[in-house]
């Protein structure tokens, strides 16, 4: 198995250098690929800030990604719900995560809008 950096990704979805495009796609098609939630997280820094992809189109092109069969990722429910989050809240990437991560862990933070996704999250959980 490998693990990818950011780049790799990054060159997968914008396809903007053909080359690296192209290799960048034999790999995360092809090979056993671990890609962790740190290397996940700058995909999305870059592909909002850099390339303006909307947060809706990166979850989705992310979660597709990471069903790929041959594609291995830490705690794959988690990851989902976080990037669902993130498309549907103007949260960041890190945050969504522990929002996820509150299902169950404790998650202590002074952050005012990230205590409302927690709050918000326990309620859909005992309804």
């Amino acid at each position: 198995m490998i693990r990818v950096d950011t780049n790799i990704i990054v060159r997968y979805f914008a396809d903007d250098i053909k080359e690296q495009a192209d290799k960048a796609q034999e790999i995360l098609e092809n090979e056993e690929v671990f890609i962790s939630n740190e290397v996940i997280a700058e995909v999305i820094y870059v592909m909002c800030g850099i390339y303006e992809f909307s947060r809706e189109d990166i979850s989705e092109a992310l979660i597709q990604l990471i069903n790929f069969e041959n594609i291995y990722i830490e705690s794959k429910y988690f990851l989902i719900k976080a990037l669902r989050l993130f498309s549907s809240t103007k949260l960041d990437f890190v945050d969504c995560l522990l929002c996820a991560y509150s299902e169950v862990d404790e998650i202590k933070t002074f952050d005012k809008k990230l205590l409302k996704c927690i709050d918000k999250n326990k309620k859909k959980l005992y309804k």
